[in-house]
């Protein structure tokens, strides 16, 4: 960097260019759950990651417009669910508003009372650990409370706009 060039704001980035552009790097898809007050509440949410070992935290970042959040933050435990390749049904469901989501969804209570999906590759219990501000998401951090795998079953994948590796 020039003394010239250091005092010049970077260039506004099109969010419709960088959606683009990182919708080459696929990722799983996940179910956030939680034990409401009024029964289970979720929503599906893409950002998600293992975030350290010592403590065991993972992260995600809900939308700031999401009307689901707020309620689960509230219950402060969740139960983070891995969909496997052939739920992209759940995904699909879990992403809409207004409607009752659980709707003919199998789940089960996991060891912390959240619901556990049928059929997910992997769950893991949590609790809120801290929270920050991430521009149009939320980071939140969950302490790892409890988990578990199914080794026989493949991960959900989402790439450039779509399920699967797309070409």
């Amino acid at each position: 960097m020039t003394a010239e060039t250091a005092d010049v704001p970077p260039p506004v980035v099109d969010p419709r260019v960088m959606r683009d552009v990182l919708g080459h790097f696929a990722s799983g898809v996940t179910v956030v759950t939680a034990m409401g007050p009024d029964g289970p509440i979720g929503f599906t949410c893409q950002s998600f990651s293992s975030l350290s070992l010592d403590p065991p935290l993972i992260t995600f970042a809900p939308s700031r417009n999401s009307t689901t959040w707020p309620r689960l933050r509230n219950v402060g435990r969740f139960c983070v669910n891995v969909l496997a390749d052939d739920q992209s049904d759940l995904s699909q469901a879990f992403a809409r508003s207004g409607t009752d989501k659980y709707a003919g969804v199998p789940w089960a209570a996991s060891p912390h009372g959240s619901p556990m999906l049928d059929g997910v590759v992997a769950w893991i219990d949590s609790e809120v650990w801290a929270e920050y501000q991430g521009g149009d998401h939320t980071i939140v951090v969950g302490r790892v409370l409890d988990l578990g795998a199914d080794p026989e079953r493949s991960p959900l994948v989402f790439h450039r706009g779509g399920y699967g590796i797309q070409p």
